[in-house]
């Protein structure tokens, strides 16, 4: 256990990070497969999950949750998705 005290906070703020990011990547999940269960139900809804999704990405790119290059290859699968309803 810590004993200095800026050690004993870098605990703390780390551990409340580490919540704020796994619950991010949960919402990012849960989107992505209700995506895909829209997409395979040919549901008009999808364009509108997609557009929600690509917004939750960047944000969680922008704090740092995921990099920037994963969210970008996430948005393009989503966006291949979209046009793989639309055929």
């Amino acid at each position: 256990m810590a004993h200095m005290k800026s050690a004993i906070k870098r605990i703390r703020t780390s551990r409340e990070a580490n919540l704020r990011n796994r619950s991010r990547i949960s919402e990012i999940k849960t989107i992505e497969k209700k995506l895909r269960a829209a997409v395979e139900a040919n549901d008009a809804a999808a364009v509108e999950l997609a557009r929600k999704f690509a917004s939750i990405l960047d944000k969680a790119a922008k704090v740092g949750t995921i990099h920037a290059n994963r969210a970008a290859n996430k948005k393009s699968q989503a966006d291949k998705l979209i046009a793989s309803m639309a055929k």
